[in-house]
């Protein structure tokens, strides 16, 4: 066992007892790097990557590698989940050196005192191949350039540093920069002009989700539809990229939840990790698509993936995990195909014919030749997706024979199809919801991927957000009992001193937290009040805000990603644009933004107009690419609509009713009559012997409001409000 053996991490125990003399980013492993002089070989990967298995039964499980590695190189292994301030800096120069994106497992060669570049790349096979140099090569052959170029070495990465602090800094006149929709409209015509129109998405393989960018497509229309022109375009590219996602194999059609990315342009085969963070942006996303249309299909994708989180991905506790493997029986994708042999063998033959029609097994098989991951067939999308009501806990449970999961012992309770007269022929739809019950208890009893049971604070911020959001969009009160369930492991476990840890595994909180995990959490929170009024829940938002405020801050403007007093590394990044996660720097400004009008408190909106303009030259450079800030753009160019309402929690259901349609400039608070000590404006907004609205617009606003069909028409429009 090398000194991985002592961490809680999954990936760095993956590697525990590889013959590589491992160890984890600490002061011990950088200070025997000094003192040995020997180039740290750094390897950033995470548990559920497909390619890091790859190279790791390559190479780091093989001696003769291992040896080399060990007598060249102080070895250090990271996970990107736990350190992605590491991960972060080294990708971003790895891009440098390379000029293309990088992916994990990343492999950098760094110097042992100040820790510089030497050299970057991804996976290296073991024997030279795909147009790449053997690892063992690349291993001897940067650590003798080391020995013999020290001064051009340290030149080289010193130009790579000064790059990097490039990207963060905040050019000359950007304080004094004016806000437009320019870089919103260029957007817009950039999504246009990349967007698949044949199988929605944008580019071609591999083929993202890009959430975000969706998020903002969903976002112009529903202003449009307020304007003189509807921008009826932006609605489409949304809809039909969720509509193709959520039909090929990109979703998994028997336990819900979405994979990581496409390998195609068809969204047919996908790289089979599933990812927290993918889930918990694509749920927020399907449950405003329903909102905005009222289409069912939407309402059933959200609620499976919302029942694939809470049942494969929230532990005991109430947290949230963070990955399921991509790889079980160490073959990637096998927990998830199938053969139509195994079809015949599981369903009787009216139900194997239907599945088979369904879900793709009639065409030739389309994963490696030899089997089949299932998609929808657009004819058969209405008898698979089925009815839109959802089943109730003791129907799921009847019907599916309360299939469970191994990897918790709780009925999964899908929201799986059932006979719909009105849509379709009930003969049908009752064959393929009996199919995929058998065939899910079928799977459940296969080897399972593994699942790394990290709660990572950031990414269950934004699973926090997206089951509040689904909650209100869905009508599901159980969505926002489990956000409130991990928001109180988060504040018990990981809220320390004032502080933030990042995650939480085997009892351990490690690692201070960083912007995401403030922003992202206090995000949550946001979205989690307006479902359920809890005072604390608030007083929590506002702690982290302010941490945020005073420890993280750039006073050119923006946040940076790492506290003031973290850990000194080569580099403090500032990250602005929208990648596999929304920017933080975007959160962050739409999060004070939001905090700012509902408390009357300028402190926030300035700060958020400080980030925003920081960010404006990246922005106008690159619209496409900034997706969150653009909408935070479009909050100071026109305020969110604020409504709070005050009364009896068992009055306020008409009113809930009155404000509930897709408008994501709105905020909406239900806050009982009882509650006291308010913080802000909210102070004002005393309660009555009724439950009484007040509706603002950023400073403007109408009297109160004491009747929910007042509230509807003033949310229509019918009532403007006044200074």
């Amino acid at each position: 066992m090398n000194r991985l053996s002592e961490e809680t991490s999954p990936y760095l125990l993956q590697h525990a007892d590889n013959p590589v003399h491992w160890h984890p980013w600490d002061p011990v492993a950088l200070g025997l790097a000094r003192e040995a002089e020997k180039p740290i070989l750094l390897s950033i990967g995470y548990s559920a990557c497909h390619w890091c298995h790859v190279m790791a039964h390559e190479s780091f499980e093989d001696s003769d590698t291992a040896a080399l590695m060990n007598r060249l190189y102080v070895n250090i292994k990271v996970d990107r989940e736990e350190r992605p301030d590491i991960d972060r800096i080294y990708q971003t120069a790895q891009q440098i050196f390379s000029g293309r994106a990088g992916g994990w497992p990343l492999t950098m060669f760094l110097t042992p005192d100040d820790h510089l570049p030497i050299f970057a790349g991804t996976y290296f096979p073991k024997t030279a191949n795909y147009g790449m140099p053997s690892f063992r090569d690349v291993l001897v052959r940067v650590e003798s350039y080391f020995r013999e170029n020290r001064d051009d070495v340290h030149a080289a990465g010193q130009r790579i540093v000064a790059a990097l602090d490039n990207m963060t800094a905040v050019e000359a006149g950007a304080p004094t920069a004016e806000f437009t929709r320019r870089p919103v409209d260029a957007a817009r015509s950039q999504f246009g002009a990349t967007f698949d129109n044949e199988h929605g998405g944008f580019g071609g393989a591999p083929k993202f989700p890009h959430a975000t960018n969706l998020d903002l497509l969903l976002e112009l229309w529903n202003r449009s539809t307020r304007s003189d022109t509807v921008d009826d375009g932006a609605k489409g590219m949304c809809l039909q990229s969720l509509q193709r996602m959520a039909l090929g194999g990109l979703y998994d059609h028997l336990g819900g939840g979405f994979f990581r990315y496409s390998v195609d342009q068809r969204w047919e085969i996908p790289h089979f990790e599933k990812m927290l963070y993918d889930n918990a942006a694509l749920l927020a996303t399907y449950a405003d698509a329903h909102a905005a249309t009222g289409d069912p299909f939407h309402a059933r994708v959200a609620a499976e993936t919302a029942d694939w989180i809470m049942h494969d991905m929230q532990g005991a506790d109430g947290e949230y995990f963070a990955t399921l493997d991509a790889d079980s029986e160490g073959e990637e994708g096998k927990f998830y195909v199938w053969t139509p042999a195994e079809f015949d063998a599981l369903l009787s033959p009216e139900e194997a014919v239907a599945a088979k029609r369904a879900y793709g097994l009639e065409g030739p098989a389309n994963f490696e030749g030899h089997a089949w991951h299932l998609q929808v067939a657009d004819d058969a999308y209405r008898a698979v997706f089925g009815s839109p009501d959802r089943t109730d806990n003791d129907t799921a449970g009847n019907a599916a024979g309360d299939v469970r999961s191994p990897l918790k012992g709780t009925p999964r309770n899908r929201a799986q199809a059932r006979p719909d007269q009105a849509e379709h022929p009930a003969d049908h739809a009752a064959l393929l919801y009996g199919a995929r019950t058998r065939l899910l208890s079928a799977r459940n009893a296969r080897v399972w991927p593994g699942r790394d049971e990290k709660a990572i604070v950031a990414w269950n911020g934004l699973a926090i957000a997206a089951m509040a959001r689904a909650s209100r969009q869905l009508d599901r009160p159980e969505l926002a009992q489990s956000a409130a369930q991990a928001v109180d492991f988060i504040r018990d476990r990981l809220w320390i001193d004032g502080r933030l840890k990042s995650v939480y595994k085997d009892g351990r909180a490690r690692f201070a937290g960083y912007l995401d995990d403030y922003v992202f959490l206090a995000a949550g929170l946001v979205e989690l009040l307006q479902c359920r009024w809890r005072a604390a829940d608030l007083e929590f938002a506002l702690d982290l805000v302010e941490v945020v405020l005073t420890r993280f801050s750039d006073p050119a403007g923006g946040f940076f990603f790492v506290a003031d007093d973290h850990e000194q590394l080569i580099h403090k990044p500032k990250p602005l644009a929208d990648e596999a996660l929304p920017s933080g720097n975007a959160v962050a400004a739409l999060t004070l933004i939001e905090l700012g009008h509902l408390l009357g408190e300028m402190r926030y909106i300035d700060a958020a107009e400080g980030t925003l303009r920081a960010a404006l030259p990246d922005v106008e450079r690159y619209p496409q690419a900034h997706a969150t800030l653009l909408r935070g753009i479009l909050q100071l160019l026109e305020p969110p609509e604020l409504l709070v309402v005050r009364g009896a929690p068992d009055e306020l259901g008409p009113w809930r009713d009155a404000a509930r349609e897709y408008r994501p400039d709105r905020l909406c608070f239900f806050i009982p009559a009882e509650a006291s000590d308010l913080p802000g404006l909210l102070a004002e907004r005393r309660a009555g012997a009724r439950p009484l609205a007040w509706l603002c617009r950023g400073t403007h606003c109408l009297a109160p409001i004491d009747d929910p069909e007042a509230l509807r028409q003033a949310l229509s429009g019918r009532q403007e409000p006044a200074p």
